[in-house]
């Protein structure tokens, strides 16, 4: 897709206009992360007359807070689950193909200390590559001691035999969801952030037939009807459920995974680093990423579902320990830039036996009574398919006309068959010249946003304007992901970026102290402060 990003294509005045315009909607979709983006896009990549609501931002939740990988699932092709790796493989294919600005071929290093550790992994992984059949990314190959010592610079050397590299996908996950939105936009759809819905609506026989929603911005409430409502609202479907039935049983129990961000120095090579198989049954990553390391993940089931999550003690001590016992220079609290936690939408066990890494990640599509389709499970990497099965059902229940989905092949907004991965610009891709005639226009814009930082104030314009950001974190977490990687400097940023924001979307001086005090609150769960000391004893 050759981009022709114009900011009035994005400005949110214009989609506001376009509810009143279309009385009848033929797909509403619920949820503006992976999940609600890829079932939007399906849609209109059908032609259906489609809009999507978020009440947030766009990935703001589970969809930001991912490993980075666009991947099969190797620990679920060792759980026997063949049919989810096929089906992940075959869309990683596509997404490397349809979004090459964003997804790129990484390669992964399992060290091998024990004397069958080389030949198991090696096998497992040919399998691994066989069936990603024409779409695989490169054959797996055993290493030696000295080549995996070179490639994982800070790696422990004390009992290594060797390596096994294997090929994966590695991307920006919220760049990806901004880029859909942009996507669905290009296709003439509506897509619209910080618009929550609040209650559904149903004809005379109680059929779904809309919803009701609410302008966060303006405070304004609407009734917008739909053939097809579709709840793609990740870890909080069950609220979307509610809607619909009240006191109907969860269908989700999330399961938080926690990330550390570290500097480059602790993975130096461009190799991501795998180890298979930890003290709680996981694997455990260090992927490079943005000229940083992430580190993680866990899993530690939860009751309920936040809109901010906040990593425990003990996994970031889980995380830290596992990490010790393999890297050279292990990584302290006090390395760590950022930490953050992401909720991943698993079925609710019934019977309160399974373990929440043993769920598996196919996705699952349900139909109430009243016509409402849900979808959840899955994972960023198959949010392709997720969005065509979920389209297909509506087709089925008799909601939506037959039409052919074309998503397989079709180029995300800003796709560029060749990036230059040496500036932080690639994730602009196509569209990186209108950004550089926006420095060019205004020289300012071309400064940094802080000396020890990369990115510019253009961007924090053109995610304005283009973009569809609307608040500091918006920017700050989604489109120039500085709070994932550097939590201090995001704080030290907020107001200029506060400013910037202002300037163009026409707010004043206390519209800029209230975002600056509301990152604020947002900020301070990604900073990993020191561990008290421990207190006097207490008096026997």
């Amino acid at each position: 897709m050759e981009s022709q990003t114009k900011a009035a294509d994005f400005a949110r005045a214009r989609f506001v206009a376009q509810l009143a315009a279309q009385p009848v909607w033929d797909l509403i979709v619920i949820g503006g992360g992976a999940t609600g983006l890829g079932v939007a896009l399906d849609g209109l990549s059908r032609g259906y007359k489609t809009l999507l609501l978020e009440r947030d931002d766009y990935a703001k939740g589970t969809s930001s807070r991912s490993t980075k990988l666009v991947h099969g699932g190797v620990r679920y092709l060792a759980q026997g689950d063949v049919g989810l790796v096929l089906e992940a493989l075959h869309e990683r294919g596509l997404l490397l193909k349809n979004a090459p600005h964003l997804v790129k071929n990484q390669d992964f290093i399992i060290p091998n200390y024990e004397w069958w550790g080389g030949a198991f992994y090696t096998i497992g992984l040919t399998l691994y590559d066989w069936l990603a059949g024409k779409l695989s990314l490169g054959p797996s190959q055993h290493l030696g001691r000295a080549e995996t010592l070179r490639r994982l610079g800070n790696l422990r050397a004390a009992g290594l035999r060797g390596g096994v590299l294997y090929h994966d996908g590695q991307f920006d996950d919220a760049r990806l969801a901004i880029n859909l939105a942009q996507t669905a936009v290009d296709l003439g759809g509506t897509a619209l952030n910080h618009f929550g819905v609040h209650g559904l609506l149903k004809d005379a026989q109680g059929r779904i037939a809309g919803v009701r929603a609410t302008d966060h911005e303006t405070g304004q409430s609407y009734e917008l009807r739909a053939k097809a409502v579709v709840n793609a609202t990740g870890i909080f479907v069950d609220e979307v459920l509610q809607m619909d039935k009240p006191g109907a049983p969860k269908l989700v129990r999330p399961s938080q995974g926690v990330h550390l961000v570290l500097d480059k120095s602790f993975l130096p090579g461009d190799d991501a680093l795998m180890i298979p198989k930890t003290d709680d049954g996981r694997v455990l990553f260090a992927v490079p990423w943005h000229g940083r390391v992430v580190l993680g993940t866990t899993d530690t089931p939860l009751d309920e579902p936040s809109a901010e999550p906040q990593a425990l003690e003990e996994e970031i001590d889980f995380i830290l320990r596992t990490a010790a016992r393999y890297l050279a220079r292990a990584p302290t609290r006090a390395d760590v830039r950022s930490v953050f936690a992401g909720l991943r939408p698993l079925a609710a066990p019934q019977n309160g036996a399974a373990k929440t890494k043993e769920i598996s990640r196919s996705h699952k599509i349900l139909v109430s009574a009243a016509g409402l389709i849900t979808i959840t499970g899955g994972k960023w990497t198959t949010y392709r398919r997720m969005g065509q099965d979920t389209v297909d059902k509506a087709i089925a229940l008799g909601q939506l006309p037959a039409a052919a989905s074309r998503t397989a092949h079709l180029a995300i907004h800003g796709a560029l068959p060749t990036p230059d991965w040496s500036s932080h610009l690639y994730v602009y891709g196509s569209d990186q010249p209108a950004l550089h005639a926006l420095i060019a226009q205004d020289p300012a814009l071309g400064e940094k946003l802080d000396d020890a930082l990369e990115f510019l104030k253009a961007e924090v314009v053109w995610a304005a304007r283009c973009e569809m950001a609307r608040t500091v974190e918006d920017v700050l977490a989604r489109r120039v992901r500085v709070l994932f990687l550097d939590a201090a400097a995001a704080l030290r940023v907020a107001p200029a970026v506060a400013a910037l924001l202002a300037q163009e979307l026409g707010h004043d001086a206390t519209w800029q102290q209230q975002q600056v005090a509301a990152f604020g609150e947002v900020a301070r769960h990604y900073l990993l402060p020191p561990l008290a000391a421990p207190g006097p004893p207490a008096p026997a």
